[in-house]
């Protein structure tokens, strides 16, 4: 195992690199073009950068992971040696889709392909690749440097021996794995999207405030964030995305609040653009 392959820089897809190349792999990080890969090489270089004044990373690993991380719009350049591509696009079935396709065509036969969606399918994903046994679900969690676990989630045709592959991987990037059986919203996304939607309808309906919704989940039930808070850390558009797909396959339960809906119509969508539940500006 030597290339990791992660394909989208966005905040999940920079701290997944970013991971993998301070454990000792060579990292390919591609997106739509040079623009935007400018700017994560930018966020990346100041957290290594960061991570090193602080002590957290010694020079050679440090000196290592600049070597290891490189940058390419190029997908089948980034893509065509790797041994593990990890998708980190937007939460869009046929967008998921038509990336595995690509990689699929253009990925080595024993390539894995791993998606870090956090509520979707990769039985439907996998289905649509000639290497359905070799695809699964990696679901980091952001941060991603500093959060330990990964869900690992087997479709229905993906092998023992590909789930023992990437349980090797998140040992080497010193993560705990889950081994979850697929099903919608798999454990962690189901149980945050419940809280969260139920703390911005008590916000809707007048409870408490933002900060004291958080504050009671933090000081009372001993969560490390408040529910609000890491909606907006996650980011509005992607919950309300989860949301929407576990209303649409579990049903009326997860139906979202129509406050998170006001908010991303009007372009609140948290820590990223610097406004959601709080004011990041």
């Amino acid at each position: 195992m030597k290339q990791i392959t992660v394909v989208g820089s966005g905040v999940m897809g920079k701290g997944i690199a970013y991971t993998s190349a301070i454990s000792g792999f060579k990292v390919y990080l591609n997106d739509l073009n040079d623009e935007i890969l400018s700017k994560s090489k930018k966020d990346i270089d100041e957290l290594l950068d960061s991570s090193f004044q602080r002590g957290f990373l010694k020079e050679e690993k440090y000196e290592q992971a600049k070597e290891n991380l490189i940058y390419e719009s190029n997908l089948e350049i980034a893509a065509k040696h790797a041994d593990l591509v990890i998708e980190a696009v937007l939460e869009k079935i046929d967008l998921k889709i038509e990336v595995f396709q690509k990689l699929d065509r253009i990925c080595k036969p024993e390539a894995v392909l791993a998606t870090n969606t956090s509520t979707m399918s990769p039985t439907e994903i996998g289905a649509q690749t000639s290497r359905p046994a070799k695809v699964i679900a990696m679901h980091f969690f952001n941060p991603v440097h500093k959060m330990k676990l990964i869900e690992v989630v087997r479709g229905l045709d993906t092998s023992d021996e590909t789930v023992a592959f990437v349980k090797g991987i998140a040992e080497s990037m010193k993560k705990e794995a889950v081994e979850v059986n697929e099903f919608p919203g798999f454990v962690t996304s189901r149980m945050n999207c419940l809280i969260g939607n139920e703390a911005m309808n008590m916000l809707m309906e007048g409870v408490a405030s933002v900060e004291d919704i958080d504050k009671a989940m933090k000081l009372g039930l001993n969560h490390p964030m408040g529910p609000l808070e890491l909606a907006d850390l996650v980011g509005l558009d992607t919950r309300l995305r989860n949301m929407e797909y576990l209303y649409a396959t579990l049903g009326e339960k997860y139906r979202p609040c129509p406050l998170i809906v006001k908010y991303v119509k009007a372009g609140r969508l948290g820590k990223k653009n610097g406004k959601g539940f709080y004011d990041y500006t």
